[in-house]
């Protein structure tokens, strides 16, 4: 339990509103950016042995670093639990979450929180072993639940639950490791999360090939970036941190190619990568922001595909996170 856990939740939307101004000012005199993650969950983020970092929200945090200080390695990662993770960011323990956090009305207005985009549309499932039999979410009346606590999945399954005449027991924990070993120990039937989560988690049991995730998606779940409110120039840069690595892949510029792009006559591409226009100094950047971020990270499809794509152990096709070109609900607005 961190320092923030006899402030009253009124003291701590306080205490990180009176911390906003200035982030960007603060980023750079301290040399790094203080980024809450979960640091447990495959392919969003994880620590690897080593202490290498990696995930989807690993590099959501990387991409900010370049823009900001042109090194996506100045970042000073944060691990939080669920129940933690949104009063850090209120307090100014953190100064940006990209912590598989979901935007919702209730969060976006009453928390003193902005949510700057969305790097990951997810809904959530039930994860059950083969032998139980069962085929659908429907079948589960009676069933035990694992879960983590202070998320929307426990709101989600209720509502679901009660929507179906269904009854259930919620076996609760404050961490997915938790979770897991209890899913795995066999204190109860289920484990319920965002689907995502599921197909990352299912990775850390020892018998995966024993485990499915159920066809019912119960949940729309928006996960994204998340800044304290009474900061604009820090959520605009956020905002247009993540925007740039979705324009990039529309526009065909990817890490390899970036450079050979920088030089291309297409106005687009001249814009993201700061060869025309003032993108950078409307955010108060150098020009080459979305240049750094591309080059050091990468746009969102290498991005996607490094950390849970098809290619890698969680085997995710990109679906409606595919960009509004091809069918998804990627997009960005324009860098005009």
């Amino acid at each position: 339990m961190t320092k923030l856990a006899k402030l009253s939740l009124a003291a701590i939307v306080l205490i990180g509103l009176s911390a906003t101004a200035g982030t960007l000012e603060d980023t750079k005199k301290q040399g790094f950016v203080k980024c809450g993650i979960d640091g447990a969950l495959p392919g969003f983020s994880e620590i690897l042995s080593g202490g290498k970092y990696v995930g989807i929200d690993v590099d959501g945090c990387r991409a900010v670093s370049a823009a900001v200080l042109g090194d996506a390695s100045k970042v000073k990662f944060i691990s939080l639990n669920a129940k933690e993770r949104l009063a850090a960011l209120q307090s100014g323990e953190i100064d940006l979450l990209v912590r598989n956090t979901t935007w919702t009305q209730s969060r976006d207005t009453t928390l003193g929180l902005n949510f700057a985009g969305v790097n990951y549309y997810d809904g959530q499932g039930f994860m059950v072993r083969k032998d139980l039999g069962v085929k659908s979410a429907l079948e589960l009346d009676g069933a035990s639940v694992c879960l983590q606590t202070g998320t929307t999945t426990e709101l989600n399954v209720a509502d679901y639950f009660r929507a179906h005449n269904m009854k259930y027991k919620t076996v609760a924990y404050d961490t997915n490791d938790q979770v897991v070993a209890s899913y795995e120990n066999g204190r109860c039937d289920i484990l319920t999360s965002d689907a995502s989560q599921l197909y990352g988690l299912r990775t850390k049991l020892k018998d995966k090939a024993n485990h499915i995730v159920l066809p019912e998606i119960i949940s729309k779940e928006p996960l994204g970036p998340v800044v304290r409110q009474g900061d604009d120039a820090w959520f605009n840069i956020v905002k247009w941190s993540f925007n740039a690595m979705v324009a990039a892949e529309e526009a065909g510029i990817t890490s390899k190619n970036v450079d050979e792009m920088k030089m291309s006559s297409n106005p687009t591409a001249k814009r993201i990568l700061g060869t025309e226009g003032k993108m950078g100094a409307n955010l108060g950047l150098s020009a080459d922001f979305a240049y750094q971020i591309i080059k050091q990270v990468g746009n969102y499809g290498e991005v996607f595909e490094r950390n849970i794509g098809v290619n890698t152990p969680l085997n995710i096709k990109r679906g409606i996170n595919a960009l509004w070109t091809k069918g998804g609900l990627q997009y960005s607005p324009p860098f005009r």
